[in-house]
């Protein structure tokens, strides 16, 4: 096969195809940190997308309970045990010092393509009928649970807790090398040249379900009554302006747009032809991802090189989080538990505007107050933070300080 450049895993790898990337990538951020399971993302989703007769089992975006929840069940549980079992070398990271072209380090095992069977471009696994049974299965089920069987680790870094949990929300990752698009036979699934979203041709969909298979987060599902697969579409009406509501720039996709708990931030990155980013420290998702680099990558090592990235949860055990987000997941917390001025500042952008930002600045303001973070101490500034849209519009603006309005006495009682 081929050889394309993965930048997460910091090396070659195999592919089917050669090396070829879109003008621009949809990317998004998730703070796990702030998810609250109230499926508002999951609900929008269905009711857009997937609520025909036939679809009754898709849910493109779903919110599942780490560890032990997952849609379909176990997926990512069995993904990783299938590539241990299949692996001539150890699944393991080099922990070599991180450079731009390698900032997680290396990982020397096998990635699904390196592994596929004979006849095929992807490692994978089609999960049974009760897999895509129940969605939400073990909600809110901690380690250590009544009727788990489970390791009970050791909580993070900020407190010992020995049972544990947190929300893993998902959507297809619009993968810059998709397994769908490598597994199937008919060439359905493709990777669209504007924007890197990841479509499925129904036209040439025969439903061979090659894709199910091989897509290792298993985000495309087969739908009995077409007999073809379907799989998230990044709402790609929205992100190319054409939604009514959009003013005619880029929006963000309707999962994104609900968030109540304010985790989600989804945008635009321009690529070079290498596929690596092109350097613009003043939008948000390049900051985050690429400069403070406090989102990662969900399972790198699958090879995929997803393009959704996560805030890891804070207070579950690194070990978890790691073979889960990969080596970087340290700097990562770190950065997140004690952020700079500039990352405290970008973080109120988070569900700030349904239109995507594509730039931002900071206005600084004055210190506020000082704190004690791990016995070190900080100041806090009143910064001002403004978002552009891809005209250069403002599109929002908020404090770091939020400002605090106390009730008068007529009105101390809303009731």
């Amino acid at each position: 096969m081929p050889k394309v450049y993965n930048w997460q895993i910091g090396r070659k790898m195999e592919y089917r195809y050669e090396e070829a990337h879109p003008k621009r990538q949809l990317v998004a951020v998730f703070n796990t940190n702030r998810c609250i399971a109230c499926q508002s993302c999951t609900m929008a989703c269905k009711s857009t997308w997937t609520f025909s007769q036939g679809q009754e089992a898709m849910w493109w975006n779903n919110v599942e309970t780490k560890p032990y929840g997952g849609y379909p069940h176990n997926w990512d549980a069995k993904s990783l045990e299938l590539m241990e079992n299949t692996s001539p070398v150890a699944q393991v990271w080099d922990g070599g010092e991180p450079t731009p072209e390698r900032p997680y380090g290396t990982f020397t095992g096998k990635t699904i393509f390196e592994m596929a069977p004979q006849g095929r471009y992807a490692l994978g696994y089609e999960p049974p009928e009760e897999d895509w049974q129940t969605p939400n299965l073990y909600e809110d089920t901690p380690t250590g649970g009544a009727g788990v069987k489970g390791r009970a680790f050791k909580g993070g870094a900020i407190h010992d807790h020995e049972s544990w949990f947190f929300y893993l929300a998902r959507v297809c990752n619009h993968c810059s090398y998709p397994a769908c698009v490598a597994a199937c036979p008919r060439q359905a699934p493709y990777k669209r040249t504007e924007d890197g979203i990841v479509l499925i041709n129904q036209e040439r969909c025969w439903g061979y379900r090659m894709c199910v298979q091989a897509c290792p987060y298993k985000k495309a599902m087969y739908r009995p009554d077409t007999r073809t697969s379907e799989k998230c579409i990044g709402c790609y009406p929205r992100v190319e302006g054409k939604d009514p509501e959009s003013g005619g720039v880029p929006m963000e996709a309707r999962c994104m747009a609900v968030c109540i708990g304010k985790i989600r931030m989804q945008g635009l990155v321009d690529l070079e032809d290498d596929g690596d980013w092109s350097a613009r420290p003043d939008h948000p998702l390049y900051f985050l991802i690429k400069v403070a680099k406090v989102a990662l990558p969900l399972y790198p090592q699958f090879g995929t090189q997803p393009n959704i990235y996560y805030i890891p949860p804070r207070w579950v055990p690194r070990e978890y989080l790691r073979q889960m987000f990969g080596p970087g997941v340290d700097e990562a917390l770190d950065a997140y538990t004690n952020p700079s001025r500039e990352l405290l500042a970008v973080l109120q952008l988070f569900r700030a505007s349904e239109t995507m930002y594509f730039r931002y600045e900071i206005v600084q303001g004055e210190k506020y107050r000082e704190i004690t973070i791990a016995g070190a101490k900080r100041e806090l500034f009143d910064d001002v933070v403004i978002g552009y849209d891809q005209e250069n519009r403002e599109i929002a603006r908020l404090r770091v300080h939020e400002s605090l309005h106390v009730r008068s006495e007529q009105y101390s009682n809303s009731i």
